[in-house]
């Protein structure tokens, strides 16, 4: 965790990205902050790349407390129990206040277990985010990436893999695992997804 480690420690074993999150940012200490601060670089004193996440894993990760709709997603802050609704330019707003250098797009992660539906579902709606993400970032030094979900049902990963190449974004990530789905079923959804995204771009697993 970076928590727990200095710049210098992080320069020094020659880390190249750091990841910071965009939903606990948010909270705590604040978007306004860092934007007056000069953004992230500034801020945490890191002049290499910085990635920021959009912070959908860490609101659907609150299940019991989220309210989810094609226009967006309403959720209670884990600090203080306020309320906050984060719409797809809400969210590039917040990130383009961080001023990351690669930003992603707020998509819907559905947890595993989970039906079909509830997987084909989150599938349109992150990729109707998508769209809106991307006519809402504005900042040409930022990287924005469409993140592709579908869940461990390859036809649905395909299906999200054309939505967002169709939009077309400078990186594409791969999300929606690590939310309690076996190991082995990972990587067995997972091999056929890379050769579908275009081979010129990065990918983010």
């Amino acid at each position: 965790t970076v928590k727990g480690v200095t710049v210098d420690q992080l320069d020094a074993i020659g880390a190249q990205v750091v990841l910071a999150n965009a939903y606990h940012l948010f909270l705590r200490p604040g978007t306004e902050i860092i934007r007056q601060a000069g953004g992230l670089h500034r801020f945490m004193g890191w002049d290499r790349t910085i990635l920021t996440d959009s912070g959908g894993f860490q609101v659907f990760s609150l299940a019991d407390t989220v309210k989810v709709t094609d226009d967006g997603v309403a959720f209670r802050s884990i600090v203080d129990g306020a309320r906050h609704f984060w719409t797809p330019e809400e969210n590039m707003r917040v990130q383009q206040d961080l001023g990351a250098d690669i930003v992603m797009q707020l998509d819907q992660c559905p947890p595993y277990p989970a039906d079909r539906s509830t997987v084909a579902e989150a599938v349109r709606r992150s990729a109707l985010w998508a769209g809106r993400c991307k006519a809402a970032h504005t900042r040409e030094d930022q990287v924005l990436f469409g993140i592709v979900q579908g869940g461990v049902h390859t036809d649905l990963r395909a299906e999200s893999v054309a939505r967002l190449t169709e939009i077309g974004f400078k990186g594409y990530g791969i999300g929606g695992y690590s939310v309690g789905e076996p190991h082995d079923l990972m990587l067995e959804s997972l091999a056929p997804v890379a050769p579908l995204l275009p081979a010129d771009r990065p990918r983010y697993l």
